[in-house]
């Protein structure tokens, strides 16, 4: 999971788009976040971690969580605490957390584990959850099943860096394993889909690492060539995204405790 500064750093400068263009995640996968962890989230403290711009923090506020973000990126930061100004933002990594032992009933990773060294960032994860808590891995992948998905995917995957974050979605329980074998980790899939202009579809393929490291007139001729093949796909405009959320859920070691009670972030 080594990779180069660039593409963790890339979306920085390229925060608005990816606010504007990101999904999000259906409410399936935050009720199968319940299920797993074997609690509700409303009145749970909390933890974001990477938290970006902020699409998975503000779903999880509205599920009723007292959420704190973490997020390492000034841009990234800075876009967050515009569209959620009265948020707790921390700047800080999944492998050098910086919060007290025990401080979380729930610490998640939307969109962002991949960006962290196992070896440092499980065992930081433990260390500030409380009894009875958990941690949450989770990331949209595209459908393959969908034809046109799958070749569009195989596309862009000649144009990728074998420098960027390898697709690990899938073999996350196993990383968990790795790093602490007494851990035991569920994990699930949350087929889910979003309508959207064909303008927004291109923009979210912009904001993805691989594009946002290349040079502007490149990032330019990519996207102008899948705009080339998806009208031809969707003449009306509009591109409805398949996806699949990977969700791994690894629970804390030790007592239960409730989290009802608490109230939850504004």
């Amino acid at each position: 999971m080594t990779t180069s500064p660039d593409f963790a750093s890339s979306f920085n400068a390229i925060a608005a788009e990816y606010a504007a263009a990101r999904p999000g995640y259906p409410p399936e996968l935050f009720d199968t976040v319940e299920e797993l962890a074997g609690r509700p989230l409303t009145g749970a403290d909390v933890l974001d971690v990477g938290a970006g711009t902020g699409i998975g923090t503000r779903l999880l506020c509205e599920r009723g969580a007292r959420v704190t973000a973490a997020e390492p990126g000034a841009g990234m930061a800075a876009q967050l605490l515009t569209s959620t100004p009265d948020i707790t933002l921390v700047r800080g990594s999944g492998d050098a957390l910086p919060f007290a032992d025990a401080s979380f009933d729930l610490v998640c990773y939307a969109q962002a584990w991949h960006w962290t060294n196992p070896a440092r960032s499980v065992p930081e994860a433990l260390r500030v959850l409380r009894p009875g808590g958990a941690f949450a891995l989770w990331w949209n992948v595209v459908d393959r099943s969908v034809d046109w998905v799958r070749e569009q995917d195989e596309r862009l995957a000649r144009l990728k860096d074998r420098r960027g974050p390898d697709d690990l979605t899938a073999r996350a329980p196993r990383l968990v394993q790795d790093v602490d074998p007494g851990l035991l980790p569920a994990y699930r899939e949350v087929r889910w889909s979003r309508t959207v202009p064909l303008t927004t579809h291109l923009a979210n393929l912009a904001t993805h690492s691989f594009l946002a490291v290349r040079p502007p007139a490149e990032q330019r001729a990519i996207v102008d060539a899948e705009r080339a093949v998806l009208t031809s796909i969707f003449p009306e405009g509009e591109v409805t995204e398949p996806y699949t959320v990977r969700l791994t859920v690894v629970p804390r070691r030790g007592t239960e405790r409730s989290w009802a009670g608490a109230i939850p972030c504004p």
